[in-house]
C-alpha cells in the first residue's frame, strides 16, 4: 500500500509538472474537496463538505473520512484535498497545507501522542529532566 502512495504521489507531482500548467485547487468559498487521481491520470475534486469555516474544519472532515476508508478495511496513510485554493494534505505526522502540489508545505496541524490532531503549539511538552550530575 505504501508503495501505491508513493507512485500516486509521484504521478501527481508529474502530471502536475508536465500539463503545462499546474494544477489549482477549487477556490469556491467554504467547501472541502477531496482531491482523487482517476485511471486516465487526471485529478478531480470531490465536493466533500459545505459550510466549513476554515482550513481546519476541512482537515478534520478529510480525517474523519480517512479513519472511515481505514475502518473499512483500507490501509489509508494520506489523503489530499483541498480548502479555498489551498491543498491540504492529511499525512501520519499531521496536516499540512500549500499552495500547489509541489510548494512547500507549512504545517496546519500536528498529531498528538494520542493520535488526535491539534493546532502546532498548543499541547504543552513536559519538561525535559535536568541530566543527572
Amino acid at each position: 500500500m505504501t508503495r501505491r502512495l508513493l507512485l500516486a504521489g509521484i504521478a501527481v507531482f508529474a502530471a502536475a509538472g508536465c500539463s503545462g500548467g499546474a494544477l489549482e485547487a477549487p477556490v469556491e468559498a467554504r467547501v472541502c474537496w477531496h482531491m482523487i487521481q482517476l485511471k486516465d491520470g487526471s485529478f478531480r475534486f470531490n465536493k466533500l463538505a459545505e459550510n466549513q469555516p476554515n482550513l481546519e474544519n476541512c482537515a478534520a472532515r478529510l480525517e474523519d473520512m480517512r479513519l472511515r476508508f481505514n475502518r473499512l478495511g483500507q490501509n489509508t496513510q494520506e489523503v489530499i484535498g483541498a480548502y479555498q485554493g489551498q491543498f491540504i494534505f492529511i499525512q501520519p505526522n499531521g496536516v499540512f497545507s500549500a499552495a500547489s502540489l509541489t510548494s512547500v508545505r507549512y504545517p496546519a496541524l500536528v498529531r498528538t501522542a494520542d493520535g488526535r490532531l491539534a493546532i502546532p503549539g498548543a499541547v504543552q511538552q513536559a519538561p525535559t529532566p535536568a541530566p543527572a550530575k
